[in-house]
């Protein structure tokens, strides 16, 4: 009898729990109800690299032209959030920095997109894009933050995330880290590379891509996969870049900027155009001047090209900063076979000789090198009174051939590479990484108070790879 009761009693209370499961589910304005009878989204590949939701995604800061001073943020939800807000407080040691009185926010500006990539027959996705630039920051100090609806629910805040803003002195060391086109299979393959890099250095002050970051510019997917390759590291290491002819539409012969560009990142708008503004674009990072060139946005037009040519030259006749590096996508000196990039080099070569510019860092020909305008000084250790430093490279698995010209000192095919610089005061110490961490290219660079510049060139632990080493044709 006693076995009885207690068969009945579990019966009644299961039916309960499930009526009380199945209210609670009714009652929840997060619930995600659908009459289909498919699992929600189910049909759709890689639906959480593509769809946003109420929970902010896609974080990424970036460096503005007072970096000193301010950084900016921007993130993606669903449309349902209409009102978006960063929260940021100086850290502390514990969670005191909740305490109100210790808190900033500060609203954000919100954009509406709709992107339908029919090209790779990717759904039509609907987002709400956020972006804020949080200024009035005191240099050299340690900020944590967080992206919001403003809310009480926690569930549609972030994480808080730290950051730091570069110190008064600005003769103190940094470092940042250069990749090359990542583009091809980003979830899959250049994630490793990103992680590792970030592992290594990870007091790393900025990244900066040179350019394809993706393979195709309307793609949400491939924007989705590079967003989680990076994770968190994008939403605490302040980002630049510059496009390449991958982020720019195919279907209109490259003429137009991804539509995602602009509400995904918050750069620079000291460019010299309106159509400029945001990838072409100079900064300050202490004792370094930054600019990039929209190589794809020179080779579309003579109009595009001069304005870029007139402005590089006056922001370098007024620099006061000690290093100059300029980034684009397009090669001054082509690696890859078949490819010369001649209305670049005739202009803008001349600007970067005359201003004796220290780092040109570029992307675009998937392989490795790294040298001279020169032959001078090939096969040295030491070369006096260096010339500026050119450096084509390739982060993703996209590989192609080059051949070797004069003007390399190293060169490489088949191998995912990082670079990580780091500037201390009169020197320049430049180190290339394999995705194992290894050293495959290093120099470095003392300049003197006249100007004059001394590269060392190092040891390296990876010899030279080359495709035909590895693939059997």
């Amino acid at each position: 009898m006693k076995k009885i009761v207690f068969v009945l009693l579990g019966v009644i209370v299961l039916s309960a729990c499930k009526t009380k499961e199945k209210e609670s589910h009714h009652n929840n304005e997060d619930y995600q109800h659908t009459h289909s009878h498919k699992p929600y989204m189910s049909d759709v590949d890689a639906h959480k690299l593509i769809f946003p939701s109420k929970v902010p995604d896609r974080i990424i800061v970036s460096l503005t032209e007072d970096t000193s001073n301010s950084f900016a943020v921007n993130w993606r939800t669903s449309q349902d959030i209409e009102s978006a807000f960063v929260e940021i407080a100086e850290e502390t040691h514990g969670p005191d920095f909740l305490l109100d009185e210790k808190k900033q926010q500060f609203t954000a500006k919100t954009e509406l997109i709709t992107v339908e990539n029919t090209r790779d027959k990717e759904p039509s996705v609907k987002a709400a894009y956020h972006s804020v630039i949080i200024n009035n920051l005191k240099p050299g100090t340690d900020y944590v933050y967080r992206v919001g609806d403003g809310s009480k629910n926690k569930d549609t805040w972030s994480e808080w995330f730290q950051i730091s803003t570069p110190p008064i002195n600005e003769n103190e060391p940094f470092s940042f880290i250069y990749f090359g086109d990542a583009q091809n299979d980003v979830k899959s393959m250049w994630s490793r590379v990103i992680r590792k890099s970030y592992k290594m250095m990870t007091e790393v002050s900025f990244m900066l891509h040179a350019g394809d970051l993706i393979n195709h510019s309307e793609s949400d997917r491939e924007w989705g996969e590079w967003f989680y390759a990076g994770s968190f590291i994008h939403a605490t290491v302040p980002s630049i870049m510059t496009p390449g002819n991958h982020e720019y539409d195919k279907s209109v012969n490259r003429t137009k900027l991804s539509a995602l560009w602009r509400p995904q990142f918050t750069l620079p708008e000291n460019g010299p155009l309106e159509e400029l503004k945001e990838t072409c674009y100079a900064l300050d990072y202490q004792n370094m001047k930054v600019i990039s060139i929209d190589a794809q946005s020179f080779n579309n037009s003579k109009y595009s090209r001069d304005a870029q040519t007139k402005w590089l030259d006056s922001v370098l006749v007024n620099n006061t900063k000690k290093w100059v590096t300029i980034t684009m996508h397009y090669p001054i000196f082509s690696t890859a076979k078949g490819r010369d990039n001649q209305e670049l080099r005739e202009n803008l070569k001349p600007l970067i000789e005359k201003y004796n510019v220290d780092l040109v860092l570029q992307g675009h020909d998937h392989t490795y090198a790294r040298g001279y305008a020169s032959n001078e000084g090939l096969g040295r250790t030491i070369v006096q009174d260096a010339e500026t430093v050119y450096a084509v490279s390739v982060s993703g698995p996209k590989m192609y051939e080059s051949q070797n010209q004069d003007w390399m000192v190293k060169r490489g095919e088949y191998v995912q590479l990082f670079q990580i610089i780091t500037v201390e005061n009169d020197t320049i110490k430049y180190n290339s990484y394999t995705t194992k961490g290894e050293v495959y290219d290093s120099f470095s660079l003392v300049k003197n108070k006249k100007g004059k510049k001394t590269l060392t060139n190092n040891e390296s632990t990876v010899k030279m790879r080359l495709k035909k080493d590895f693939i059997i044709k």
